[in-house]
Parts: C-alpha cells; structure tokens; sequence
C-alpha cells in the first residue's frame, strides 16, 4: 500500500530535519560551536546541507572512455505499453563514466569495494583550482608548492580529507579533446606528482582514509604509464574520485564529497553518483 502524499510530505521534513541534526551537529557544521542552537536556515530556507551532484550523466552517446575500458552501451529491454514496466540493459566496466576506485584497483591484496566501510566514502573535500596551469600545459603535475600556495589562502587541508583537482578538463567531456590522444596513442591530462601524494601522505591529509579527486581520467598524469600516484593513494582505505563534473559549484574548503554507487562483490571500485554536500550557510 502506498503512503498518502501527505503522510510522504511529513516524512521527508522528518527524514530532512534528523539529517539536519546528524550533519548539523557534526563535521558539516563548520563555525557553528557545539550548543549554539538550532542551524541558520540554509539556501532554502531549511537549515539543511545543500547537495549537488559531480557526476556526469552515462549516456554512450557523450561519455568519455579510458582508452582500451569495456564498451558502455544502454539496451532497452521492456517498455510499458509491451511489458507494464521500463528497464534498460547496462554494460559497462566498474570504471565507466564518474567513478571511485578502491584499493584493490592497484594494490595487490588491498580492500575491494564491498570490505570499505560507509565512514571511507564520506569525506571532508578541498579543491584547488589548477585550470590556468592545465590550460598552458596539458601534461602539468601538480607540486606541493601548489598544495602550499593552496594552504596559505584557505587554511590546512584537514586529515583525511578528499583532495579535488579542478584542471577544467569537464569542458571536454565527450569530444577527442577529452583523452587528448597524441599519434602515438598516449593520454595529455594533468594530474598530482607523485611527490606531492607522498608529501600529502606523510603529512596525514591523506590519512587511514582519503582520497584524490579530479576532473580527468584520474589523479596520474596522462603520459605516466606506471601509474605511480595510483599505487601511492591505493593503501589502506584510500580512494579515487575520477571523472568529476560540475566542480564550479564545489568551494574551495568546506564541503564534503558523499560516494554512492554498487558495491560489487569484490569490485576494484563502481560507477557511482558522486556528491557535493555544502554547509548550510
């Protein structure tokens, strides 16, 4: 038996009002000291967290693929007029489109994304902005002097924090630009150094937990074939955020990233919805 719109309505401002609480009372609520009282209303008037999404829509037609991943393809299987429901057949790898990937994806023995727990896919999120340096060199690394320069402005990066690249590559989605495939076959996006993970790493902004996030095919430089800073991010509990969208609508500090998608059984990581959850105020 379905419930009465009505009854759907208090439902939702209880659900809304109990997450207000939860994330209200805890790491979202950043400049509002504990005891102080009910949460200023928000963007819309609710006092809750705002969420957007950074994920593209899958759509074969515009999704980008690693060069050599699995065909993407949307089968429809059932339409209501013949069937009495709507269903498509997806096929796809675990990488397709926006996706995380765990550390299995390159670590040998390492956590398989049903074996992370709910509390390594919700992180505290920091984005630096490297678009002028992507735009006058495809291949460029980012450095610690830039997470530092980062530092100086907006604050330290917290422990185990979710560390976005926002290099502009999203403007690319679905053309030949994306991939930006040279004669030869290899890949021209901008990613993290290798020292500045291990500098990350060593000073706990990656910690037990975290991840690297960017707007690109994933935190490596296109023309590393080695992989280096994957194998240095896949420890422990560590993430990938990959093929991000809508990083515009992101702030520099002070969100959080929230992972969703399929846990498979033994998966190196899933196609997921990814999303950015902004304080209130």
């Amino acid at each position: 038996m379905g419930v009465p719109l009505v009854d759907r309505r208090d439902l939702m401002r209880t659900t809304a009002a109990g997450l207000a609480g939860v994330l209200g009372g805890g790491a979202l609520a950043r400049g509002v000291p504990a005891g102080a009282g009910p949460v200023d209303e928000g963007r819309h008037g609710t006092g809750v967290p705002e969420l957007i999404f950074l994920s593209h829509v899958n759509d074969p037609a515009t999704t980008s693929l690693f060069p050599g991943d699995p065909e993407f393809t949307l089968e429809t299987m059932a339409t209501v007029p013949v069937d009495g429901f709507y269903m498509q057949y997806v096929r796809e790898g675990e990488h397709t489109g926006t996706h995380w990937g765990a550390p299995a994806h390159f670590q040998e023995g390492g956590l398989t994304a049903d074996q992370l727990d709910p509390g390594d896919l919700f992180l505290p999120a920091v984005k630096i902005d490297v678009r002028a340096q992507a735009a006058q060199d495809p291949d460029y690394g980012v450095t610690i002097d830039d997470v530092r320069q980062w530092t100086r402005r907006h604050g330290r990066i917290p422990r185990g924090a979710a560390v976005i690249l926002w290099t502009g590559w999203e403007a690319k989605w679905g053309t030949d630009a994306y991939p930006n495939l040279d004669a030869d076959g290899v890949i021209h996006q901008p990613g993290f150094l290798p020292e500045t993970v291990e500098w990350l790493i060593e000073t706990r902004r990656l910690d037990e937990r975290g991840a690297l996030g960017t707007d690109t095919f994933g935190p490596d430089r296109g023309i590393d074939d080695t992989f280096a800073v994957s194998v240095l991010l896949y420890d422990r509990h560590r993430i990938s955020l990959e093929n991000l969208a809508n990083l515009e609508s992101l702030p520099a500090r002070g969100a959080w990233v929230l992972v969703g998608g399929p846990r498979n059984k033994a998966g190196s990581g899933s196609t997921a919805t990814i999303y950015g959850v902004l304080p209130a105020d």
